[in-house]
């Protein structure tokens, strides 16, 4: 949180949606994207769409874990497994 810049848009899902996050997030200068629990009466708003772009990085991540050299980081050096890393990404965002 203390790196987000000004403008940004914050996408996270509903279990962030309190409050107090809420005001960091705004104080910071950021906006959120954030879909409200159930339980809310006041239902800020949120959309849809920019938070289907989410659910496609997290299907990523979830995807670069079947890779074996990336779970278990074989490489030895940082720079080898960054760019595995940055290998496997690509192609599990593509697809």
């Amino acid at each position: 949180m203390h790196r987000l810049p000004n403008g940004a848009l914050l996408i996270a899902d509903r279990g962030y949606d309190a409050n107090r996050l809420r005001d960091v997030i705004a104080e910071r200068g950021a906006a959120p994207n954030i879909p409200p629990k159930a339980n809310r009466r006041f239902k800020p708003p949120f959309s849809r769409v920019l938070y289907r772009g989410r659910n496609a990085i997290e299907r990523m991540f979830g995807r670069m874990k079947d890779f074996r050299r990336i779970a278990t980081r074989y490489d030895k050096l940082a720079i080898n497994f960054l760019a595995a890393v940055h290998l496997v990404a690509t192609l599990c965002y593509w697809l």
